[in-house]
């Protein structure tokens, strides 16, 4: 077996644009990690929202969330590492964004929240419906008691773009990616998804070489680029199917099954 460590990408990559894991793509993965393989989802997701698709497939072991902000072990539900944010640093913003009209939530580990849960839009309301999340009321930021990992941005994409180039100026300085057309994250600067992806590789012995990584988005070319092979499904834009060694087919057209059957059980 070549491939020891294998991390995939959630929305986009291994659900197909209606946010269904297809019956195919689900026993191939599972095929391959009866070959010996780990599987680990690596996602903008929360461990909430995503460790029901490793239960789903059958699979323990971890889920790297957050955009590697937060790593969680499946089944004890362990938080074995996490990227604090600087809490006095998120205040402007917070206030940036409420003053720009720009929803946005507030994410622990396990935990996400808006300013006004009831008084969300109703388009807003069916997308965290449909990533299977739904926030709580935000506290004020004094009375969090669990670290802060990230922020959130929910927007048309060229509101997005004016925030990213206004935002990016500002010091202290945050991971600030694009993780959806419409999303945009704010991290501790050390908070990626190639950079858990290696914590992980190294904290269960397994050499950078041994590691496969496939995704679709720019919040993915941290862990295309670290992986020993890293492959961009064909919905990918072009930056990162650059930033990849392969390209596989979309993920309304099982790429991930077929990029395993190819990889990993040919």
């Amino acid at each position: 077996m070549k491939y020891k460590l294998i991390a995939l990408d959630v929305d986009g990559t291994l659900l197909n644009d209606n946010h269904e894991l297809s019956e195919q793509t689900m026993k191939t993965i599972q095929e391959v990690s009866r070959t010996g393989a780990e599987i680990v989802l690596c996602t903008g997701r929360g461990p909430q929202n995503s460790i029901p698709f490793m239960e789903q497939i059958g699979l323990t072991g971890y889920v790297i969330s957050h955009n590697g902000a937060a790593t969680v072990d499946v089944e004890t539900k362990e938080i074995v590492h996490q990227f604090a944010m600087d809490t006095k640093a998120i205040q402007p913003y917070m206030d940036y964004f409420r003053e720009k009209r720009v929803h946005f939530d507030v994410n622990t580990a396990f935990n996400m929240y808006v300013d006004n849960v009831e008084g969300m839009a109703a388009e807003i309301r069916s997308m965290y419906e449909n990533y299977l999340m739904l926030p709580l009321d935000m506290p004020p930021l004094q009375e969090f008691s669990e670290p802060i990992v990230k922020i959130t941005a929910f927007a048309y994409a060229d509101v997005l773009d004016q925030i990213y180039e206004e935002t990016s100026k500002w010091t202290p300085k945050f991971n600030s990616l694009r993780s959806g057309e419409y999303f945009l994250d704010l991290m501790h600067p050390d908070a990626s998804k190639g950079n858990a992806l290696k914590q992980l590789a190294e904290r269960r012995g397994i050499r950078q070489e041994e590691v496969l990584a496939i995704g679709n988005y720019f919040n993915d070319i941290t862990m295309l680029t670290f992986a020993g092979l890293g492959i961009a499904m064909d919905n990918s834009p072009q930056e990162v199917k650059a930033a990849a060694n392969e390209v596989t087919a979309s993920n309304n057209d099982d790429g991930v099954h077929e990029a395993l059957l190819k990889y990993c059980l040919s």
